[in-house]
């Protein structure tokens, strides 16, 4: 028996549907996963062990499956798992670990507690965002004072005799809850329209599903990966470096190897105008760049000189007698803020227009009754309404939240429609590992109007929903459901098969992750635990717009400006990426280029780039596919370091070693 029968696809080979013993596996892999996710990031906080969409979690528990899977078909064959049963469970177990991590879970909870335990009277928080919230949405009184007893008990943790507050959090987490189901039907619907496009008429690159089909197709016989000797030199690397580098953590008689090489003082030695460049460090990830070896060159290129692009843009001002600005919330510049957010806007007209051919014959398929192509995730006529259902029934939360109608619809509409898919494209495309934008929604309403335009009730919702849903993009559902995807079809596992997996691994998330979210904190005070999650985020965003209620209203002419030229100049790269075959640059640079994706990764993009230039120009693809078990090797050997590091820190109250991908 098994979940979605085997049919024919589009008169192909039979696929596999999702096995009892794959179901049963997965499930217990991901509440593994989610437990050590939760234990790593929140109490050790040391290794960010699922914020990457390739998390190194589920790349450390698939290794662990295939081990023994290797292990098992040594004794009967027949026992072995198939390679469709081993995708199906690593997709689980991906979901599972992104939702606990920055996916949801670590902006969610949080959120509904943060901007009680600090308000204070310098702040005001208690005067202007207080009232202005629904009780139903948080689980402290918001008509009582700061710091009350079911939030000061969080960050604190419980006292002797004291009882976790469940009931005040039942009905948060069910009003809240609903908005994540929403997303996340959202998400499956447009991962079921956009598979086709990306997959089978873009053929994008999915670099981040390389290595785990490497994994899953692994039989251990003569063609096995692990007979490479280029894999065990490329595992052996990181492997040495993160063993000495812990060592060093703890015995500093052992010697460090720098992975972090930060080049902003000598920059700012250089004085004016050098020295308003913004952040420029170098960190030495493997794994990015065994990533980036999979990479096109051109969108290696594309990403590393944009990057570059935008820090001699800021050279260039200040040059002029134009300091340097911040974006409001994110690690650029005002301008290249906004360039980044015009850019966002092109790139989602670029893909619809790729795309256009495809989703009239789909919409006009459903308008006569009939199914078109393959069989998707979800039925063309269920993924048509949920993109409906979805989007509505958020801008309906966002209005009984507090938000107008208006800037509802506007936050419910870039969210999903335009971070959500960009961001997506960035990974399955770009190989991007941490997915971030450098603006919010409510960064485009200040390109017409000052923000005080809006009412003190807006604004105190979108102090909540900007933290759980806008503020950090890392742990971007949607590519990871695109990428399970692309395995899916390589092992030839059923697609609806794999939506039940998905949906099995979230739900684990959901309900134990969200038990852990609460039972760690309040047990052990999240004041100790990883300030990031529950200090930084939800208090900026309540910080942010807690000033711009009492702030005088001002509007910048020069936001629309600085839109349009990051509009132009992706224009512009489209244009000639489209026209001109030889020109290198695509429109993903432009959108990517004050993210902080790029700010960690650009160094191994480039140094990707020159090596495979040199390898196409002297080895062609012979010498490509020579190396590539040495650059699998290095991404296998970074996370699983991550993941052996994780549960040595955790299990030993050791200090781990710094991984370059924070």
């Amino acid at each position: 028996m098994q979940i979605g029968p085997s049919r024919l696809d589009s008169g192909t080979s039979p696929r596999s549907g999702l096995t009892p013993r794959a179901l049963i596996v997965g499930l217990l892999l991901s509440a593994v996963a989610v437990f050590v996710v939760a234990w790593a990031e929140l109490v050790v906080a040391q290794i960010p062990i699922a914020i990457m969409q390739f998390a190194p979690a589920a790349v450390g528990l698939l290794l662990l499956l295939v081990v023994l899977n290797m292990l098992v078909r040594l004794g009967s064959s027949r026992l072995a798992l198939r390679p469709a049963e081993i995708v199906a469970i690593y997709a689980m177990v991906l979901v599972a670990s992104l939702a606990t991590s920055r996916g949801i879970l670590e902006k969610w909870i949080p959120t509904l507690v943060c901007y009680n335990y600090y308000a204070t009277p310098a702040n005001d928080w208690a005067r202007l965002l207080f009232p202005k919230t629904p009780q139903w949405a948080v689980p402290f009184s918001v008509n009582g004072p700061a710091n009350q007893t079911v939030t000061r008990s969080f960050y604190e943790g419980l006292s002797p005799g004291q009882h976790l507050p469940w009931g005040a959090w039942a009905t948060p987490l069910a009003a809240w809850g609903v908005a994540i189901l929403l997303v996340l039907l959202t998400v499956a619907c447009m991962a079921s329209l956009l598979r086709r496009q990306w997959v089978d008429n873009e053929k994008l690159s999915f670099p981040l599903t390389v290595l785990p089909l490497e994994l899953a197709k692994e039989h251990g016989g003569l063609t096995s990966i692990f007979r490479q000797p280029l894999l065990w030199i490329g595992l052996a690397i990181p492997t040495i470096i993160y063993t000495l580098n812990g060592l060093h953590a703890n015995y500093p008689g052992f010697p460090l190897i720098q992975l972090r090489f930060p080049l902003d003082e000598g920059i700012k030695a250089m004085g004016r105008p050098w020295s308003d460049m913004g952040g420029v460090q170098i960190f030495m990830s493997m794994g990015a760049l065994g990533f980036s070896y999979f990479l096109p060159a051109q969108l290696s290129l594309t990403m590393w000189s944009f990057f570059m692009f935008a820090r001699l843009q800021n050279v260039a001002f200040s040059a002029v007698g134009i300091p340097p600005e911040g974006m409001p919330m994110y690690p650029t510049t005002l301008w290249n803020g906004y360039q980044v957010a015009g850019a966002f806007v092109v790139v989602v007209g670029y893909m619809l227009k790729s795309a256009w051919p495809y989703l009239r014959k789909t919409v006009q398929g459903v308008m006569k009754g009939v199914e078109t192509g393959e069989r998707e995730l979800l039925p063309a006529r269920l993924a048509l309404l949920g993109l409906i259902v979805g989007p509505v029934g958020l801008v309906i939360f966002f209005v009984k939240l507090g938000m107008s109608p208006g800037i509802a619809l506007l936050q419910a509409v870039v969210y999903l429609f335009i971070t959500l898919p960009v961001m997506a494209r960035s990974v399955n495309e770009a190989g991007l590992l941490e997915t971030e934008t450098s603006f919010r929604p409510v960064d485009l309403v200040a390109m017409f109007t000052p923000l005080q335009t809006m009412t003190p009730k807006t604004m105190t919702a979108l102090s909540l929903t900007d933290a759980v849903f806008m503020r950090d993009q890392r742990g971007n559902l949607l590519s990871a459901f695109l990428d399970s995807l692309k395995l899916a079809d390589a092992v030839r596992l059923d697609r609806r098969a794999l939506l039940w997996a998905l949906s099995a691994g979230l739900a684990v998330a959901l309900i134990l992750g969200g038990a852990l979210h609460l039972m760690i904190p309040y047990r052990m005070g999240a004041v100790q635990l990883y300030p990031y999650v529950y200090q930084a985020t939800p208090q900026w965003t309540a910080g942010a717009y807690a000033q711009a209620m009492q702030a005088t209203p001002h509007y910048d002419g020069r936001l629309p400006i600085f839109f349009a030229s990051g509009a132009a100049i992706t224009l512009l790269m489209t244009f000639l990426r489209t026209r001109y075959l030889w020109w290198p640059l695509g429109p993903l640079g432009m959108a990517l280029s004050g993210t902080y994706g790029l700010f960690v990764f650009w160094f191994p993009l480039m140094l990707a780039w020159m090596i495979k230039s040199l390898i196409n120009r002297y080895g062609g693809m012979r010498g490509f596919m020579a190396l590539r078990p040495f650059f699998l090797g290095l991404i296998l050997g970074e996370f699983a370091q991550a993941v052996i590091w994780a549960a040595l820190a955790g299990f030993f109250r050791l200090q781990a070693p710094f991984f370059p991908f924070g």
